[in-house]
């Protein structure tokens, strides 16, 4: 398979070989730190890539294993001296890999992610979450079939977190009297200015209070957001599973949809996807509110609570402004914040890998409901809806009952009662 001829096969050589193999990626890497082994390190996946691309080694079960339990975190990419960009080789090796199976098994990989990205695909999706409740499974029996079985702990959750999609109606709806009573001939006359609010794909289903949270939140301090119909999913689920180019499609969709305009976007990892490949104007919403001017006087409600934040790993590691979250969290008079101990290692959700991996990523989760355990914060928040699915889920599980939250939603949540009236 060595063809150093093919552009793909001597791209992603070129990047392997800018690593030295000199070692700082192992303390950073969540799948050495478990499994203690040179293989699922970032050091050696980028020596297995090298010697499948060169011949040495087949595309057999060990490098299968080897680079589908990499969760592409990225955590090693900030400690590389050498600055390889490990997240673009790990995505061109997947992407190589799925183009050599066979056709029925890029089909059926193609038809799940869909599932996950298409509207068509989520309203199934909400429709089997819907027949899946309707079950009312007694908790001891989930839980006795996660004991032979983890996928299901992971599973349940997510099942039972799936809402059908809002209606264009529902969404506008959330927007506050006043604001839409005054803007009608700013919507006329500006629309083209707005702002827009990036919806996500899999969030549709499940976080849709902190969807219309943004939409209050964001017109009573000034910033109505425009919510296009036609956006689609970032692409970043078929960037990481090994499709570019129905990622690129994907983008090449909110191209047309979004143009030159901001992008709001309340998922740190469609940020850094939209940014990243899409080169689009996307900021990430806590940064968005910490630079804009707020209403002259505005003083939030005072909230005496311990608020832990978690720092997902695009946040950290691809946007690198998890500051943001502080700075915006400092806003509420008399809240503790308490950065959550291990925001350094991924808490295993990771887009699919959640459904692929849940051994891993329950082994992953563990430490950080020790640490919410001992902790006993009032709040978790969080800026990445599969992170907040996975803790929420977790929490439920241990029994603790920790809300877990979008910065954006304890701001709302503080905010005076008469701000509505308020002009910028």
């Amino acid at each position: 398979m060595s063809d150093s001829s093919e552009p793909q096969v001597a791209t992603l050589l070129s990047l392997a070989d800018q690593c030295v193999k000199c070692g700082y990626c192992l303390p950073q890497c969540p799948t050495f730190a478990l499994a203690h082994d040179e293989g699922e390190s970032p050091r050696g996946r980028i020596a297995l890539i090298q010697g499948w691309l060169g011949g040495e080694i087949d595309d057999g079960p060990r490098l299968a294993r080897h680079l589908d339990n990499c969760l592409e975190c990225r955590a090693c990419e900030p400690s590389c001296p050498s600055l390889v960009r490990y997240g673009a080789l790990m995505d061109g090796a997947r992407a190589l890999r799925e183009q050599r199976r066979p056709r029925w098994r890029r089909w059926l990989r193609r038809a799940v992610l869909g599932l996950l990205t298409r509207p068509d695909g989520l309203r199934l999706l909400a429709l089997l979450g819907t027949g899946y409740r309707w079950l009312h499974l007694p908790r001891r029996w989930v839980d006795g079939l996660g004991r032979v079985w983890p996928a299901i702990r992971v599973l349940d959750p997510l099942a039972r977190a799936l809402r059908w999609p809002r209606s264009r109606a529902q969404r506008e709806s959330v927007q506050p009297a006043s604001t839409r009573a005054a803007s009608v001939q700013a919507e006329i006359d500006a629309t083209n200015h707005r702002p827009i609010l990036f919806r996500g794909c899999v969030a549709r289903l499940t976080d849709q209070p902190l969807e219309a949270a943004a939409q209050r939140l964001l017109a009573q301090l000034g910033h109505p957001l425009e919510v296009p119909s036609d956006q689609v999913c970032c692409g970043a689920i078929h960037r990481h599973n090994g499709y570019p180019r129905q990622a690129d499609q994907r983008l090449a969709v909110n191209a047309r949809c979004f143009g030159e305009r901001v992008i709001i976007g309340l998922a740190s990892a469609c940020v850094a996807e939209l940014r990243e490949h899409g080169g689009f104007n996307a900021i990430e919403v806590c940064r968005f509110l910490v630079d804009q001017p707020w209403t002259a006087g505005l003083q939030l409600r005072p909230l005496s609570a311990t608020i832990a934040v978690h720092e997902p790993c695009s946040h950290r590691n691809q946007l690198r402004d998890q500051g943001a979250i502080y700075q915006l969290l400092q806003r509420i008079p008399a809240a503790t914040l308490t950065p959550l101990p291990g925001n350094d290692t991924c808490c295993g959700a990771a887009g699919t890998y959640l459904t692929e991996h849940p051994e891993t990523a329950l082994a992953l989760a563990a430490p950080k409901i020790d640490a919410l355990r001992q902790l006993a914060p009032d709040y978790l928040v969080t800026t990445n809806t599969g992170c907040a699915l996975h803790l929420a889920a977790r929490l439920r599980e241990a029994g603790l009952t920790i809300p877990v939250l979008h910065p954006l939603q304890l701001i709302e949540q503080q905010l005076p009662t008469d701000v509505e009236g308020a002009s910028p």
